[in-house]
């Protein structure tokens, strides 16, 4: 991946925001420092919450595999939010390393992302959507349900443990691939 492709832009909010412009939304390498710096972030936040043989982490360098097409959200140049598609065999998309940085969760950014990830999907001919996340994680439970994503079993080999909750989108209207 070289260079950022421009995908989405999300207004700001108001006096109270952290960022005065709106964030945007590109294809981006996960191997450049504000990325890493967004990654690790991510990774302790899922610590502080779920042990950690239950993390299915991916490393910068294992996002940067041509099967994982990274996203990140930027508020005035700085990194603010990330989400990775990762694609399986059978036309399953999964959504990874979804994670908003604090001071701007709220503000519609995960949703965003979400959102230029299905697109993403759907262009590629993707039939499915799925995703782990955590059972201590209702803000992205929300975030998933609003786009649609509905709970499922365990997928993709993951093990099905109380730690980890699975959603699903299908996607209907995505073109068939030739």
């Amino acid at each position: 991946m070289t260079g950022a492709t421009d995908h989405s832009t999300i207004p700001g909010h108001g006096a109270e925001s952290s960022f005065r412009g709106a964030a945007k939304i590109s294809v981006e390498s996960p191997l450049q420092d504000d990325v890493r710096v967004l990654v690790a972030e991510l990774n302790t936040a899922l610590l502080e919450l779920t042990p950690p043989e239950f993390c299915y982490h991916m490393t910068p360098e294992e996002m940067a595999d041509p099967a994982t097409t990274v996203f990140v959200a930027r508020a005035d140049g700085r990194a603010v939010g990330i989400g990775a598609l990762r694609r399986h065999a059978g036309g399953i998309g999964e959504v990874k390393r979804m994670y908003t940085r604090p001071d701007v969760q709220g503000r519609g950014i995960g949703g965003a992302i979400l959102k230029e990830v299905e697109a993403v999907a759907k262009r590629e001919g993707l039939a499915r959507l799925v995703l782990e996340t955590g059972d201590r994680h209702p803000a992205a439970w929300r975030v998933y349900e609003r786009a649609g994503f509905s709970r499922c079993g365990a997928v993709l080999g993951y093990p099905d443990t109380p730690y980890s909750v699975f959603y699903e989108k299908a996607l209907a209207d995505a073109p068939r691939r030739a």
